[in-house]
């Protein structure tokens, strides 16, 4: 019972991992704050980078967040995002491992697997 649990527990993690990066502009802030990584960006530089409406663009990033694949930070009135090192790690290990398999024919990587 306990292994059910454990695995409807990582495949909602999955689901709203995978959805959170079902929208292109969701998909394309997640590219560009992990290229940025270390570095956070101010979600008004974001907006105004992906030419979104910052209203819009605070709901794409409360949906990343929310997912588990980039960390938010207040500043005085400004809030600050950049990639989750723990999200990123985990959905990268969750596609390679899980969903793949460590397939050599799959990954392109012989004998890979992630820590």
């Amino acid at each position: 019972m306990l292994v059910l649990q454990f695995a409807g527990m990582t495949n909602r993690r999955a689901v709203a991992a995978l959805a959170g990066l079902s929208h292109p502009v969701r998909l394309d802030l997640f590219r560009h704050l992990c290229a940025r990584y270390p570095l956070s960006v101010s979600a008004g530089d974001l907006a105004a980078h992906h030419e979104v409406p910052r209203s819009t663009m605070t709901g794409h990033l409360q949906t990343l967040e929310r997912a588990g694949l980039i960390r938010a930070e207040r500043r005085s009135q400004f809030m600050y995002y950049a990639a989750s090192t723990d999200g990123t790690r985990w959905l990268a290990k969750m596609i390679i491992s899980d969903i793949l398999g460590d397939s050599a024919e799959l990954t392109g990587h012989p004998e890979r697997s992630l820590p």
